[in-house]
């Protein structure tokens, strides 16, 4: 029998190696609910649940209600049933340096049957002392020198000047970037839901933000849009923002009339879903009044959807946009101005080439 017990701590700076290649782990299980998983989860991590969803409410209602004595014989049986149906899907045909590292919460029951039934079978298993509790408290600890280390370049530029678009070039040629965005599955903004793609959890997106800030080469600068502390509900780490608002910063300029048109491209669903449009215009009743608002969604009724655009621009987003530059942003009055002929994918791929060129 094979099972290692390893800290959080030494499981973390071993993920640096990729899973599957030499030096790595050659899986990472993760033996928790599929509710647990979906919350959040190592990078990379499978998920092998000892107890399923509905299995894991059972035993902890007989955990409190009849006794722990009950509830662990009836736990046993469900977890050795469970752990023998990941054998047959999943290890039968594996050879014999397959080395896994699995955790659950805290490191216990959940992870400790599945590896040692996987070390008396012959492998090299390691296990996360502490589970994942452990390695969410190492990941939090280390965002904050992960986020210090990096020569972080700020994109900015009011809405629809194409910032997200160019961050996209910039990593088509080949530059490190941090899509906050794309990472929150938000456009950050109060019109910033995307249909059909829910935000992660806020543990999830801490995960993923130090999946990308530990990939970064430190000699090389990481592009970045000038984000607020909050991308729709979920927080950016306060390190990341100290560390992005005493850095250098571009300015993108963009003609407001293609900004105009850059955000019906990307707010197309509010161009195909008036009636959205509108009921997402009613958050801004406590900002701009609801005269303001009815007199938007009016237009957007009789089919006027590109003037309440540029209104939003010029009368909401603008003054808010340059007022936290203002105020957030160490260096914004030495911004490099860049300006794009267009929205289009070749006017931002030039800008971005020059970027990465100079």
């Amino acid at each position: 029998m094979s099972v290692n017990p390893i800290s959080a701590q030494e499981a973390m700076l071993r993920m640096a190696t990729p899973i599957g290649t030499p030096g790595g782990y050659s899986a990472i299980i993760d033996a928790r609910s599929e509710d647990e998983f979906a919350l959040d989860h190592l990078p990379g991590a499978v998920n092998w649940p000892s107890l399923n969803n509905e299995q894991r409410i059972t035993i902890g209602t007989l955990y409190k209600q009849v006794n722990p004595f009950e509830a662990k014989k009836r736990g046993a049986a469900l977890v050795a049933a469970n752990i023998a149906q990941h054998i047959e899907r999943h290890v039968i045909d594996l050879p014999r340096d397959w080395q896994p590292l699995v955790y659950c919460w805290r490191g216990g029951k959940r992870s400790g049957s599945l590896a040692l039934i996987l070390g008396q079978i012959g492998f090299k298993v390691s296990i996360i002392e502490g589970g994942y509790k452990a390695f969410r408290s190492q990941l939090i600890d280390a965002i904050p020198p992960l986020a210090q280390r990096l020569s972080w370049r700020v994109i900015c530029g009011p809405t629809g000047a194409g910032k997200t678009r160019l961050l996209h070039c910039l990593r088509e040629q080949g530059a490190q970037v941090l899509d906050l965005e794309g990472l929150a599955n938000h456009r950050s903004s109060v019109l910033g839901v995307i249909p059909g793609h829910p935000q992660p959890s806020q543990k999830h997106f801490d995960t993923l933000v130090w999946n990308a800030l530990r990939h970064f080469d430190p000699s090389l600068p990481v592009y970045i849009e000038s984000e607020s502390r909050k991308v729709g509900n979920l927080a950016v780490p306060e390190s990341l923002i100290l560390a992005m608002r005493a850095s250098p910063c571009y300015q993108l300029a963009l003609s407001e009339d293609e900004r105009v048109l850059l955000l019906m491209e990307d707010y197309d669903f509010f161009v195909k879903d008036p009636e959205m449009f509108s009921a997402r215009l009613n958050a801004l009743v406590a900002i701009r009044g609801k005269q303001v608002v009815d007199e938007w969604q009016r237009h957007i009724v009789t089919g006027n959807i590109e003037m309440v655009v540029r209104e939003l621009l010029t009368t909401h987003y603008d003054p808010t946009y340059f007022a936290s530059m203002k105020r957030n942003f160490d260096l914004i009055d030495q911004a490099t101005v860049i300006t794009a002929n267009d929205r289009t994918h070749q006017s931002m791929t030039l800008l971005a080439k020059d970027l990465v060129t100079t």
